[in-house]
């Protein structure tokens, strides 16, 4: 049975959990810049830069992934968010893309595999949206300007997925989508790696919201853009960061009634502080995933900014005995996409 089958099995019997946030846990460790550049050479201070930890200190990774384990989550993402070459370039390490989600894929996968409880987890490709826009132009005085362009984009996100590829993943996580043309390119990257893996090479897709208003940076409702990358038959859409679970619900459901797929959502820990620090206790947050799971609006849950693994594991323990979201049978009218999507009935 392939991964993305076996995946879906599970999914009709049971919630599934994915992970929290590897930020949120490096930031707690209070790693010096010699952490993060270990016995690499560079011109830039390396503080900060997550990613690299996977080269100079997989120790911390692996805690992590294994802390996450521990607390229940069935979905262990890749500590990439940001191994990209646009991104890493302001870390001047682009050149270490491919080794740091080679090795972060193949932490992850190790971290699964070697699980004793005979539990089957899954391993998904995490892909961040870069710093750079397609859609929208940096400069106000220039409208039509763009930084990059798709090919440029896609061949970016091309170098990560071949790299998460060799190294195990089960899925592509395109996650934290605030712009709905980066996202397609990063969908033509992983299509474009499917064929040359002759293989099927699921993808999951994950948008972030900028306001309350339900709409992300590039101006797409959540069915708007469900509508712009139901094409891909994503094995999994829906939404996080963003807000809290509580923000979160209503721009969920308007999802969840139009998604021909399994919905996964996996908010942050509340709203972030004065100091951009993130107070709601596991227990909240967990408390307001449950509502979800009482109006039947997910298939899998998590957590993102601000959630550890006392929050997954909280969250695992809230939904254990709900009754996971029906999929809607794939609809036969034409859904067209714009900001807000175009429905054509016959």
């Amino acid at each position: 049975m392939s991964a993305a089958a076996a995946f879906r099995a599970a999914a009709k019997q049971r919630i599934l959990v994915k992970d929290g946030a590897y930020g949120t846990m490096i930031q707690a460790e209070k790693l010096g810049e010699a952490d993060f550049r270990g016995n690499l050479t560079f011109n830039h201070d390396q503080r900060g830069n997550n990613d690299l930890l996977n080269l100079t200190r997989p120790d911390v990774v692996r805690s992590i992934a294994r802390q996450f384990v521990e607390a229940g989550a069935d979905v262990l993402a890749t500590n990439t968010f940001n191994a990209n070459s646009i991104s890493q370039a302001d870390y001047g390490a682009e050149s270490l893309v491919g080794e740091i989600n080679e090795a972060a894929a193949r932490m992850i996968r190790d971290v699964v595999d070697s699980a004793d409880d005979g539990r089957q987890r899954w391993v998904a490709g995490a892909i961040g949206p870069t710093n750079k826009t397609l859609s929208l132009s940096p400069d106000v005085n220039d409208p039509g300007y763009r930084e990059i362009d798709f090919d440029q984009v896609k061949a970016v996100y091309r170098e990560q997925i071949d790299a998460l590829i060799r190294g195990g993943i089960d899925f592509v996580l395109i996650e934290t989508v605030f712009d709905t043309l980066n996202c397609k390119a990063a969908i033509m990257a992983a299509l474009e790696a499917e064929v040359v893996l002759r293989r099927e090479l699921p993808i999951m897709i994950s948008m972030t919201l900028t306001d309350l208003s339900g709409r992300n940076l590039s101006g797409h409702t959540v069915e708007g853009f469900w509508a712009s990358v139901r094409h891909a038959r994503p094995l999994t859409i829906g939404l996080n960061c963003s807000f809290g679970a509580a923000q979160l619900r209503p721009h969920l459901a308007a999802l969840a009634r139009q998604a021909e797929t399994l919905v996964m959502a996996y908010p942050n820990a509340g709203l972030p502080n004065e100091f951009g620090e993130y107070d709601e206790a596991a227990a909240e947050t967990a408390g307001q995933v449950r509502e979800w799971l009482n109006d039947g609006l997910v298939n899998i849950v998590g957590g993102c900014c601000g959630t550890t693994p006392a929050h997954i594991a909280a969250i695992a323990e809230a939904v254990r005995d709900c009754t996971p979201r029906a999929v809607p049978d794939v609809r036969s009218t034409t859904l067209l996409a714009g900001l807000e999507p175009m429905v054509l009935a016959a």
